[in-house]
């Protein structure tokens, strides 16, 4: 891994000398990657161009935890034993580009992760807020309230991607874990937005594929992205919130959507069996339902801020089937946390989450599983933040020979962030 590691930065230190540094000034349109970027949903369009050439911000982040988990089934099959030690330390290295005035890059390489130990690009996208690099004023008044993003990218379905841990950037993620089912994928595509006045709208192709490639051109069709919301602040202490969303694919060599994060789960090995690795059993304590080949997927996000108190919840409801199935199977997933912010400049944080998913599983069963998150977190600097949490996760409906028959993992986890 150190092979990799020291070639990306030795390119990050190239790309620094060509086209000048800045680390001490925000870029347009850009979520801070540190405790300012908390709350921020789609990166802010900036009124004011504070462009002056070409500028590349070298970022990244680190993360590692202490996990005290332990876990038990019925006992048809065995588990693998599990103790209490630190987790593979994770890290992401972030460049961001203002290339022009109002056009940014954004390029992610995880350098290391649960399933990947050596590094890999999660992806990049090229974000346009200004045309005046094709002429002077061009489309002025409409790129006021347009932004348009292409590339192989985080697709925006639902507002959980913007407050989930990516890898080693979990400064967003109040808690250690993200959702049951964890609705993200990248994908080649483009994505359009309209805000004015607090009201956001968003339509977005995709090509549908995780993993680039030109064969087997027939089995896979386009992805429909859209969302539609208003994001406002009522006044000095009341912020209000809501979205809903859709991703949908009638066709799919593979939908990823709730497999694409191959960085991994933070439960390391819960509820695997006694051949499980870490980094080849990934998504401990997640679900995927199984719609492999098609899917329509709907979410709803409320957010209320009223001076340090939060709601955000969850509701979603995906539905769609393999290509052997003859008939679209369901699952739905709810949601809700519950944070309070206190201390000089909201530093330290109490919160709670209640995350239930209901399924037509692929063996047959209806299942449900309950997961209960206790936390909170303090930052020592804007760019350090320090979690303790507590989960129970529970398995309901599964068949007597299931791993998960009676299934249940409970205990503490203790994380450390490091962002910049």
């Amino acid at each position: 891994m150190r092979k990799y590691v020291k070639h990306g930065l030795l390119v990050a230190a190239f790309l620094v000398s060509l086209s000048g540094f800045t680390q001490n000034r925000q870029l347009d349109n850009f979520r801070s990657p540190d405790k300012n970027g908390i709350n921020v949903f789609e990166a802010p369009k900036d009124t004011v161009s504070t462009f002056d050439g070409v500028k590349v911000r070298v970022g990244g982040s680190s993360t590692l935890q202490f996990q005290a988990l332990n876990h038990d089934n019925s006992g048809a099959v065995e588990l693998i034993p599990i103790g209490d030690n630190f987790n593979l330390a994770t890290a992401n290295l972030d460049l961001d580009v203002a290339l022009a005035k109002g056009v940014r890059m954004h390029l992610r390489t995880y350098l290391s992760s649960r399933h990947h130990p050596e590094p890999y690009v999660k992806g990049g996208y090229f974000q346009v807020d200004n045309l005046d690099f094709i002429s002077p004023g061009f489309l002025e008044e409409a790129m006021k309230y347009l932004t348009i993003k292409v590339g192989h990218m985080e697709n925006n379905y639902g507002d959980t991607h913007f407050r989930r841990s990516d890898n080693s950037q979990a400064m967003y993620n109040p808690f250690v874990g993200n959702l049951i089912m964890d609705a993200f994928t990248t994908e080649v595509g483009g994505e359009v937005y309209f805000r004015k006045n607090g009201f956001i709208g968003m339509f977005g192709l995709s090509n549908g594929k995780l993993n680039q490639a030109v064969s087997n051109p027939d089995a896979t069709g386009a992805s429909i992205l859209a969302k539609l919301g208003y994001d406002g602040q009522v006044n000095e202490d009341l912020r209000l919130r809501i979205t809903g969303s859709m991703y949908s694919t009638n066709k799919s060599g593979r939908v990823y959507l709730y497999s694409a994060d191959r960085t991994g789960s933070r439960y390391y090995l819960v509820m695997e069996d006694t051949e499980a690795r870490a980094s080849s059993n990934f998504r401990s304590g997640r679900y995927n339902p199984g719609f492999n080949n098609e899917i329509t997927a709907f979410m709803i996000n409320p957010f209320v801020k009223y001076k340090g108190l939060e709601f955000f919840g969850t509701f979603e409801t995906s539905s769609g089937k393999t290509d052997a199935e003859t008939d679209n199977r369901t699952a739905t997933q709810l949601a809700g946390e519950l944070i309070y912010r206190f201390g000089n400049d909201e530093n330290f944080y109490l919160g709670t989450r209640y995350n239930t998913v209901t399924s037509d599983d692929p063996s047959g069963s209806e299942i449900t599983i309950d997961r209960f998150q206790l936390g909170g977190g303090v930052f020592l600097t804007k760019n350090i933040l320090a979690k303790i949490e507590y989960v129970n996760q529970q398995y309901d409906g599964y068949d007597t020979t299931s791993i998960f028959h009676e299934g249940e993992f409970k205990g503490v986890l203790l994380e450390a962030v490091i962002s910049f």
